[in-house]
């Protein structure tokens, strides 16, 4: 399921940085809150748990707006955030030592996430067996993910769930573009062989 928002347009946002990075309290809640639907839906998917999911937006925010002079729009801000979100989940599980999460709870073909043609197809146009099948399938996915080592998690959360392309991924991660095709061809090559219907890796090398 793809969520709708009203993105900030390119310039005016440029406008609410500076004015947000002078201090604009009022700029920068203006510039992130288009994207918060999406990162409240993104936090929900890691944690699997809607208050949880909340808490975790939250403590984005709060990071964004103390470390806004490190953003240098060589990635999307959403991309940005995203990666946030990401070290924010991470550090909570090593703490809590939560156990992995559960994509099943939100709607299958948005947890999978790894076909965009799912994305689009109607939910309402699947049976409740196909329903069941497809949640299984999400939580066979989500363990698999948990079993990948941190920096391959990683790559397939940033370019799946926040559908970051090749260039932005590498600004967030801090390595070349180069480095971040071959992450994502291991991680992919590590899910195939836990037995899970996966896309072609080059399908997925390109910007």
């Amino acid at each position: 399921m793809v969520i709708s928002e009203d993105l900030v347009e390119p310039g005016r946002e440029r406008e609410l940085l500076a004015d947000a990075r002078a201090g604009g309290a009022g700029a920068f809640c203006l510039m992130i809150r288009p994207l918060e639907a999406r990162l409240l839906r993104q936090a929900i998917g890691l944690t699997g748990d809607l208050g949880a999911a909340e808490d975790l937006v939250s403590e984005v925010r709060i990071r964004a707006w103390k470390n806004l002079a490190r953003y240098n729009e060589t990635c999307r801000l959403s991309t940005w955030l995203y990666a946030i979100l990401l070290h924010c989940h991470q550090e909570t599980a090593r703490r809590a030592r939560s156990r992995p999460i559960s994509l099943a709870r939100i709607p299958a073909a948005e947890a999978a996430g790894l076909h965009e043609r799912q994305q689009s197809a109607a939910a309402s146009d699947l049976s409740p067996a196909e329903t069941a099948l497809r949640n299984e399938a999400a939580a066979q996915l989500n363990r698999c993910v948990q079993m990948l080592p941190e920096k391959h998690r990683e790559i397939i959360q940033l370019r799946f769930f926040e559908e970051a392309s090749l260039p932005d991924m590498a600004a967030v991660i801090g390595c070349s573009v180069g480095t971040v095709k071959s992450r994502l061809h291991h991680a992919l090559e590590k899910l195939r062989k836990m037995k899970m219907n996966l896309p072609d890796t080059r399908s997925h090398q390109q910007v």
